[in-house]
């Protein structure tokens, strides 16, 4: 069985439509298929008519967006209710800060010598519900100042660069809490990808074992096969669920072809069971996994 439980759509900054990922994903080989737009749901009802249609499993989550440490760190959010008020306030102010932080990013950029009108961002965008960086990135590319993302968000975007803005992240340890009372179970994406061990070290991934976190994103293109190593060990330590997945992004993303990590069937049984636990706890009416 091929699992992969971390992708993204149009609804966030994928390239691909939640049914053509959807479609692709079986076409791939994959059995289980998470779709996990950052910051949104929007994308849900379309892959899940989509995985009916083509026979895959479908568990569907969101990637937050959240701070630690000073640091960012993005929350994997699995089967929680959506409409559960405050998972909902947390995600409206992070769909506003990385909206209304556009034409800050658009000014930086023309202080830079880089013209971008907020109306092409708009076309890269295409309605999405979480316009942002990746998108301002894909204008770059369409007005040909850069070639790829990669190149857009290592020139200008990423922290430090001359047109990174920063914007609101919701607390990580409020995140988790918020999550288990919508019914659903988080686990942490990527943890050592961006900064390395140092943006999450072993002695935060314990505190976050204790309030609450299910799992570790440990198969991921951006972690080393050390960094694998180790973070399994610290995962079997604390009794936490090891994942892996492709973060896929369509287009959006070089090397990121879905299923190129996978989670073994038993990792996702566990955390099946801790989200069923969780929906029990409570009493919020929570996604089911579309077989």
């Amino acid at each position: 069985m091929r699992i992969d439980l971390h992708t993204h759509t149009r609804a966030s900054d994928g390239t691909q439509t939640a049914e053509e990922l959807v479609r692709a994903a079986a076409a791939s080989g994959l059995d289980v298929l998470g779709v996990t737009d950052h910051d949104t749901t929007e994308g849900w009802a379309e892959a899940a008519r989509t995985a009916a249609e083509v026979g895959i499993t479908l568990v569907r989550g969101i990637e937050v967006s959240t701070k630690h440490l000073g640091r960012g760190a993005h929350l994997l959010a699995y089967l929680p209710d959506p409409t559960y008020p405050p998972l909902l306030e947390h995600l409206r102010k992070i769909l506003d800060g990385r909206s209304s932080r556009v034409p800050a990013m658009l000014e930086r950029l023309r202080e830079a010598g880089v013209d971008v009108d907020i109306s092409d961002v708009r076309r890269a965008a295409d309605g999405t519900a979480a316009t942002g960086r990746p998108h301002v990135a894909d204008a770059l590319v369409t007005l040909g100042v850069v070639p790829d993302r990669s190149t857009a968000f290592r020139r200008f975007l990423n922290p430090g660069r001359p047109a990174y803005v920063n914007r609101y992240a919701a607390p990580l340890v409020e995140m988790i809490r918020v999550i288990d009372e919508a019914g659903g179970v988080s686990v942490l994406a990527h943890p050592w990808g961006r900064h390395g061990e140092e943006s999450m070290p072993e002695s935060a991934l314990t505190e976050l074992a204790g309030l609450g976190l299910a799992g570790l994103e440990v198969d991921h293109q951006d972690h080393p096969p050390a960094a694998r190593e180790r973070l399994r060990a610290i995962a079997r330590d604390l009794d936490l669920v090891v994942t892996g997945s492709s973060d896929h992004h369509g287009l959006g993303k070089h090397d990121h072809e879905l299923g190129c990590n996978t989670t073994a069937p038993e990792e996702l049984e566990r955390l099946l069971a801790l989200a069923d636990a969780a929906s029990a706890r409570s009493t919020r009416t929570t996604p089911e996994v579309l077989r």
